[in-house]
């Protein structure tokens, strides 16, 4: 028997925990509630998460903080939640490695349904095309996508968000193809993407920083002004 998935929501407003998490059991997931860092930290240690939803402004450390913590040993989905509604705000949180971002006050039907799209996501493991190679190498890099890898000339792995490596495995196949942003978005999931949406360009910044000599002088993945992105290894 497959069991339900678990999410972690942490929140420090009573009423807001209650309403998201009491949703989500509605809809069969299993819930774990979290009001503040600690209680985040010690679920996180004590249960198998299956994702976490964030809110930003908690007492003691604060949702970005914590956001970095995870994200230096875990890979489990975040979706922020939070009041903040600046774009600086939105560009931090996924440049540190969120999936998601939704602004207060929440439609829990959009909650859900961007949950299952991630989680959906998640669960599912990558099954090259037949015409497809398993290992793509370029630039002294090689990028294995049956392992959801990729490693360095040297042999040192290189650790990959499930967005940065979704974006670059799909990049990398269409080689010498202006990509469009829209084209881009497409591929990473299935969500209602807003206009103007800064997603692409923070995960591409954040991959030229682990795959480029010089990420202020990119050679692998330029960028086509007023268009979007070409991959050149």
């Amino acid at each position: 028997m497959k069991l339900p998935k678990q999410i972690l929501v942490v929140e420090d407003d009573p009423t807001s925990l209650e309403a998201v998490s009491s949703y989500y059991e509605v809809e069969g997931y299993r819930v774990l509630r979290a009001r503040d860092s600690e209680e985040m930290e010690q679920d996180l240690k004590r249960h198998v998460i299956d994702m976490v939803v964030l809110d930003l402004r908690l007492p003691g450390k604060d949702g970005l903080t914590l956001l970095r913590e995870l994200r230096a040993h875990s890979d489990v989905p975040v979706i922020v939640v939070s009041a903040r509604t600046e774009d600086v705000d939105h560009i931090v949180a996924l440049e540190i490695g969120a999936d998601d971002y939704l602004d207060k006050p929440i439609n829990l039907r959009e909650l859900l349904v961007r949950t299952k799209n991630i989680l959906r996501r998640a669960s599912t493991p990558y099954s090259p095309a037949k015409d497809e190679a398993e290992v793509q190498e370029f630039a002294g890099w090689s990028l294995d996508r049956a392992a959801r890898s990729l490693t360095a000339a040297d042999g040192t792995a290189v650790h990959l968000t499930r967005g940065e490596f979704e974006l670059l495995s799909y990049m990398a196949l269409r080689s010498g193809r202006v990509l469009q942003r829209d084209q881009l978005l497409d591929c990473l999931a299935g969500r209602e993407w807003q206009p103007f949406d800064r997603s692409i360009d923070v995960l591409i910044g954040r991959l030229r920083t682990k795959i480029e000599a010089d990420p202020k002088a990119p050679r692998l993945i330029v960028t086509v002004h007023g268009v979007g992105y070409v991959f050149m290894g």
